[in-house]
């Protein structure tokens, strides 16, 4: 290989690559090995370039075409040639006037070249141009470990037996009558979305001629050339001091308004990309990845890693597996859907309650609430069916599968995706302190035991006190929560009467729902009301304990906002399925709140309708909400700073407004980073898997909303905010640790809301112990004839409390005043020994909903430990790749380092200079 530091790579040279006897060596149909990689802009169409390889190319040559080009679209420097590689924006009116000129001064002297532009909206607006010259890029990407490529990687395949390759040979033939998958992007259109599958090394300055270098202007890609300024800025001083250092804390005090890098251009175009190719990568990105035409393809992630970073990437990626995960799932849910649909007309339980016209049900609350026949819940019997049906058991073991299943593999592409973006060997650097820590603990110092140097130091007491308090905080927010709760329990409770006394028959005739539907609404409001309150309180708690790295303040600030969102979102949801109508008492006897309200029952036909309604209005609303906002604030606020634009300059005045304040007048990413956009998605993971027993169309909602999530994501990133730093990442962090969380408290509660909210297991003790089919170890629908009268006790009318007896006699169901009525539960009639004390079929079903409980965790959780334990973290053929690829590697460095000191010693003797023996 020959590529020498003028970035010319000419002449081809034999590569010795030891084979082993079981490897066969593949190498690209129209590259040979020593190819060098395509540039990054060789994406781009090459009659459309805005910025590419080709501009420094036609200046040498001294055409001023490209110069005015330059010029005009705001990514160069005035004189066309040197790109802007990060912008700073500050106001001529801040006082903070010196230590701009210092800071500036020292970014001079880093070899930084400068250049200074007002605003043409606002004269007091200014900005500040970067550009880094090849020397200075150099230089720090060698001090950043920055890897680039310097050889075409080598394909390999182990050999196989013949009766495979036989097969292989069989399936491509079938593959070529298939269709062409429409999920892929259109490579004749877009031939180089693929990553450069080059091998990479970190960059080095003494071992130049070792890289692939067409062009020193785009040997570094755009977003690493802002990653090494923005690492430039954060080490230069702006005061005298070790500690008054670094742009955030410019950015921190005001001195600097913002800070970020350019977008590549215009996001538009008035030719079509199929015509005319693209315009930039920004372009390019829009039109692939961002419109909604482009909904059903897969996401080019290696475009969107080399234009956002590693760390955006990711989280795209690991977005896309989490939404193509999902179609299983929600294709089971659909199918337990539809079977309760199917076998909704032989269903014996609803088909009793339908017909039970014979059977009167006591009020469901007191006074207002008139007797009912069972026959008036059919309705909700069926509708329960839908979702408490045989299948329901096997939904949520395959969904405490599917999580672990979703996990485990996630880790496996991970490590692909690490390996393909040249992650595996990276580590993060030490991380610089927070400079509120520094400010805090500057008085007490110890040695740093990796750099050596001395640092401060927070005592171990002062941080347990604080974590201590910490954690106080934490649970008296809970507790709020808690008590919000509360109040909408209390309100349902005296909205159950309200509405059955009510004057409109339609809600008088169906209070329960009524009430379970207006206290959801109310929930919701409370609950976006509280999220605002918890944002700050997180924020005041994390500072409070003074973590001491970015990182640190991070991962606490993400523990306590999940934990915050999690319970506020999901306490209500928690109490309908457990608590709700568990602790109601009986007729004549009921437990009440505070002595006065007594606790709400569930439906006669069950709570599962009610957590069904729930679940589906607060993941409907929640998503809806999360959508608007994710899109609509931001256009809104670029919408209306273009209107205050045009009102200061007049509708008469078209502006060309250059890059920079295009991008400026965007709206800044988030302050925490993706952490509002990974919230969301936990969130709605953790209401896929807690609580899918109760609700199976819930993956179907989650994967609908994915498909419109990555794109409203991708749109936003691309059109609305400002181009954030490319930042890299090995994984998606903390959240690793959360999904893993959830999918273990999944199988917990699932095993509950089968076992305590279902009528699963009383259905199973009556066909087994007390059903027609009792001992024949049947469970078919006829064993179940008789169930609905079975699980119904009897209570005697007289006996109601005064403050509990209707106001009805109930002689518009007979003539004549009715002496008993029914209710849900396994009690003794009123004229038995101990009257409406629990039967034996009580407890033998509570003895069956706790063996159900243990044996079902057990079981799952066997499965998911089994799972876990049989699929590797790393793919057995990525693992062989990595091995075999760093032994080249080393062949292929200790081959080109030879090649150069016999070329050396050739030009030597060419050259009749005397030489000394040496090696080689």
């Amino acid at each position: 290989m020959e590529a020498s530091s003028s970035g010319i790579t000419n002449g081809k040279t034999k590569v010795f690559h030891p084979v082993a006897k079981d490897v066969n060596i593949l190498f690209d149909e129209l590259e040979a090995v020593n190819s060098p990689c395509k540039d990054d802009d060789s994406l781009l169409h090459p009659g459309n370039l805005t910025s590419t390889s080709d501009d420094a190319s036609r200046l040498e040559a001294g055409g001023e075409t490209v110069p005015e080009k330059n010029k005009s679209n705001g990514l160069y420097f005035r004189d066309g040639k040197c790109r802007i590689d990060y912008i700073l924006v500050y106001r001529k009116s801040n006082p903070q006037t010196e230590k701009r000129e210092v800071f500036e001064r020292n970014i001079r002297a880093e070899g930084l070249q400068m250049e200074k532009e007002s605003s043409l909206i606002n004269s007091d607006i200014i900005f500040v141009k970067l550009h880094a010259p090849w020397e200075v890029l150099g230089r720090y990407a060698e001090q950043m470990n920055v890897r680039m490529p310097f050889r075409r990687k080598i394909y390999y395949l182990p050999r196989r037996y013949k009766f495979m390759s036989r097969i292989d040979k069989q399936i491509s033939r079938f593959r070529r009558w298939l269709p062409k998958k429409p999920m892929r992007l259109d490579k004749e259109t877009l031939p180089d979305l693929e990553e450069n599958d080059c091998y990479t090394a970190p960059f080095s300055q003494q071992r130049i001629h070792h890289f692939i270098i067409h062009n020193k202007d785009t040997f570094f890609n755009n977003a690493t050339r802002s990653r090494i300024v923005h690492h430039i800025l954060q080490r230069i001083k702006y005061e005298e001091g070790k500690n008054k250092i670094g742009l955030n804390r410019l950015l921190s005090n005001g001195s600097y308004e913002a800070a970020f890098p350019l977008h590549e251009g215009s996001y538009r175009s008035k030719n079509s990309i199929r015509t005319h190719g693209a315009e930039n990568h920004r372009h390019l990105l829009y039109e692939c990845w961002a419109s909604w035409g482009v909904w059903y393809k897969y996401q080019p992630l290696d475009l969107v890693r080399r234009y956002f970073g590693e760390k955006i990437g990711l989280y795209f990626a690991w977005l896309g597996w989490y939404t193509g995960m999902l179609f299983p799932a929600a294709f089971i849910g659909l199918f337990v859907f539809l079977y309760g649909v199917i076998t909704l007309d032989h269903c014996q339980v609803s088909k009793e309650v339908c017909q039970a016209t014979d059977i009167i049900m006591c009020p469901v609350c007191d006074k207002y609430c008139p007797f009912m026949r069972l026959s008036d819940s059919c309705v909700y019997a069926k509708v329960t069916h839908l979702f408490d049906n045989g299948a329901t058991v096997f939904f949520a073991v395959f969904m405490a599968v599917w999580a672990t299943v979703f996990l485990e593999f996630w880790k496996r592409r991970r490590a692909v995706i690490a390996y393909d973006w040249d992650l595996i060997d990276w580590e993060e650097e030490e991380e610089e302190i927070r400079p509120q820590f520094e400010a805090k603990y500057s008085k007490k110092e110890r040695m740093n035991p990796i750099s050596g140097k001395p640092e401060p130091y927070q005592a171990f007491a002062d941080k347990c006190s604080r974590l201590i308090v910490s954690a106080s905080g934490i649970f008296f927010m809970i507790c709020v929560v808690i008590a919000a709760v509360f109040g909408i329990v209390i309100y349902r409770v005296v909205t159950v009467s309200t509405f059955a006394a009510f004057k409109w028959a339609l809600i008088r005739n169906n209070s329960q729902v009524a009430t379970t539907g207006t206290a959801v609404c109310i929930n919701f409001c409370i609950i976006m009301l509280l999220n605002v309150l918890y944002e700050k309180v997180a924020l005041l708690l994390t500072n409070l304990e003074q973590p001491r790295t970015e990182s640190e303040w991070e991962n606490s600030f993400t523990l306590k906002m999940f934990l915050f969102q999690f319970v506020n979102l999901n306490s209500s949801t928690f109490y309908i399925a457990f608590f709700l109508g568990r602790f109601t008492g009986h007729p004549g006897a009921y437990l009440r709140l505070i002595n006065r309200w007594r606790l709400e029952e569930c439906h006669p036909s069950g709570c599962l309708i009610d957590l069904c309604m729930q679940m589906g209005i607060i993941m409907v609303l929640k998503q809806t909400w999360n959508n608007f906002m994710e899109l609509g604030y931001p256009l809104i606020q670029n919408w209306w700073t273009r209107r205050k634009v045009r009102q200061e300059r007049g509708p008469e005045r078209k502006i060309s407004f250059p890059q920079w304040e295009k991008d400026y007048n965007l709206q800044p990413m988030n302050a925490y980073g993706l952490f509002d956009e990974y919230l969301e998605m936990i969130l709605q993971f953790g209401f896929t898997t807690i609580f899918v027993a109760a609700f199976p169309l819930a993956p179907l909602l989650a994967l609908l909303n994915n498909i419109i999530e990555i794109r409203l994501d991708a749109y936003k990133f691309v059109t609305q905010w400002r181009r954030p730093l490319a930042s890299r990442a090995k994984d998606i962090g903390i959240w690793y640790g959360i999904l893993e969380g959830i999918g273990i408290l999944s199988v917990i509660t699932n095993a509950f809301v089968i076992a305590i909210t279902s009528d699963f297991i009383p259905r199973l003790v009556y066909a087994y112990k007390y059903g027609p089919c009792a001992g024949q170890g049947e469970a078919g629908q006829k064993c179940m004839v008789g169930y609905v009268n079975a699980s119904l006790s009897v209570f005697q009318i007289s006996d109601f409390e005064n403050r509990s007896e209707p106001e009805s006699d109930g002689s518009e169901f007979s003539g004549t005043p009715l002496k008993y009525c029914r209710y849900r539960d396994y009690r003794d009639p009123p004229h038995s020994l101990v009257p409406y004390g629990y039967t034996l079929q009580f407890w033998h079903v509570l003895a069956a909903r706790l063996a159900f409980i243990i044996v079902f965790e057990h079981l799952v959780f066997c499965i998911k430990h089994l799972i876990s334990y049989l699929i590797p973290d790393l793919p057995k053929d990525l693992r062989d790749r990595m091995r075999r690829e760093k032994y080249l590697i080393q062949e292929m460095m200790y081959e080109a380092e030879l090649e150069r000191l016999q070329k050396e010693r050739k030009e030597r003797k060419k050259n009749g200079k005397a030489h000394h023996n040496e090696w080689p």
